[in-house]
């Protein structure tokens, strides 16, 4: 038996609870994962809360990133080795302390990278590679507005901008956040609670706005963040921390600018395990290169995970947040 964390009915944190499980042996193409770290991410409370619906039905258990140990493998698996350690980033079930995975979804963790971050990093690290080196393209001669710079995938998306050297502008909220997006490499940092961000964009860039603006925080910055775009600009929808970003008219992105606008997901880009394998180690390569470094900023126990979450959608976190098994 290993202890999980099952949610039975979508809604609060408080809905978490943490349970006995038995774990299957794993079948052909599958292995047994001993967890180590698991990744927190704000995606494992549009689950826990019902805003998206798990795949696996009710009761499920949430988390979709951890690294550890293969303890066992089964029929046909060449992916992996038992003792190697791995880090994944997919679908619900990682708040367990073991896991049975698909191999073709590990990634092996490179010498040098210890589990802690390899956890703390893989989802988040991945979004910002396919972000800004595939949805749009960011070169030096780019102008980009990144909203949540303090966050996980805000202070890896501001240390990778840095490297590529383009005209990087952040929000945050408070004078703490702020500082943080200034320290992760923005080049500059806006404070959503005393400044309006587009007004602001406009002082900042003379005028001209920017090329393209990535959004994770939803209802609450749109349509603002379309306001931020130059003509022809494109607007990156990646996630929902204030609510989904209502439906809107297409004819509004004519009206402001013709402009470009998607919803880009993770999975899409890493569907294939050639192109989840080339993601993580262009990720893996930038932090041994030492552009990119992962901030730890909150670490709870497994049986803490309520509490977790609570931090989490009170945005009281900075950086990366994990789960110790």
């Amino acid at each position: 038996m290993v202890k999980v964390v099952r949610v039975h009915e979508t809604g609060a944190p408080s809905v978490m609870r943490l349970e006995d499980a038995e774990v299957p042996a794993p079948g052909r193409g599958e292995a047994l994962v001993r967890h180590t770290v698991i990744g927190v991410n704000f995606i494992d409370t549009y689950f826990r809360s019902g805003l998206y619906k798990a795949p696996t039905g009710l009761p499920f258990v949430p988390g979709s990133e951890a690294a550890g140990v293969v303890e066992a493998v089964g029929e046909g698996v060449t992916d992996v080795a038992v003792g190697d350690r791995v880090v994944y980033a997919g679908s619900v079930g990682a708040y367990a302390e073991k896991r049975v995975v698909a191999t073709d979804r590990l990634v092996p963790i490179p010498d040098g990278i210890d589990d802690r971050t390899a956890a703390a990093c893989l989802l988040k690290g991945m979004t910002v590679q396919y972000l800004v080196r595939r949805t749009f393209p960011v070169g030096p001669e780019h102008t980009v507005l990144f909203h949540a710079g303090a966050g996980g995938v805000g202070q890896i998306a501001g240390q990778w901008l840095k490297a590529i050297g383009c005209t990087s502008i952040a929000t945050a909220g408070g004078p703490e956040k702020c500082r943080i997006a200034r320290e992760a490499g923005f080049t500059h940092v806006i404070d959503y609670r005393s400044e309006d961000f587009v007004a602001r964009v406009g002082e900042l860039t003379g005028g001209a706005k920017c090329h393209v603006v990535y959004d994770s925080i939803g209802k609450d910055t749109f349509p603002a963040s379309l306001d931020c775009l130059r003509p022809l600009g494109t607007f990156v929808s990646f996630g929902n921390a204030s609510g989904a970003v209502p439906p809107f008219d297409m004819l509004l992105l004519s009206q402001k600018g013709g402009l470009y606008a998607t919803r880009p997901t993770l999975f899409h880009y890493t569907a294939t395990r050639a192109d989840l394998l080339a993601t993580a180690a262009d990720l893996f390569a930038m932090i041994a290169s030492g552009k990119v470094t992962i901030a730890i900023g909150q670490e709870f126990a497994l049986y803490d995970v309520v509490k977790c979450h609570e931090a989490l959608e009170s945005r009281a976190t900075t950086g990366s947040s994990i789960l110790t098994v």
